[in-house]
């Protein structure tokens, strides 16, 4: 019988909550999702499980950018992250790398994203200078 996929992420969420992320674990969910063809899920159920860690007062932030984050911007992203969620009680900053970003950091959570990027702002004032508004 096939397990809901929040079902799923409720297991793993729970199970990481009390004994963190290893290589073994994440390929064991790996071959379950080959074995039952359910690949295609794995962005939605790593999506349930930073909502059911966020639920549990443990916040992941995905925190992209082009060169690798110093210690005092992932300090500060921990800080702005804390008043979005004031009941998180820890905030973890995952970095990754995307060159896209040209500058700046966009930043995912489960249910919300921010773009911080030099892309963004740009864009934002472009659009304010071509409909004049301040």
């Amino acid at each position: 019988m096939k397990q809901p996929r929040v079902k799923i992420a409720r297991a793993i969420a729970d199970r990481t909550l009390k004994q963190g992320v290893s290589r073994r674990f994440s390929k064991e969910i790996a071959a379950y999702l080959l074995t039952e063809r359910r690949v295609n899920e794995l962005d939605s159920i790593l999506r349930d499980v930073q909502a059911d860690w966020a639920a549990d007062g443990h916040v992941e932030v995905l925190a992209s950018s082009a060169n690798p984050l110093t210690a005092t911007v992932k300090a500060d992203i921990a800080r702005l992250v804390k008043r979005l969620v004031p009941d998180a009680k820890r905030i973890m900053v995952t970095e990754t790398r995307d060159p896209s970003v040209i500058g700046g950091v966009r930043l995912n959570l489960a249910d919300r994203q921010l773009d911080l990027s030099i892309q963004t702002k740009l864009n934002k004032f472009k659009q304010l200078v071509v409909t004049g508004k301040d």
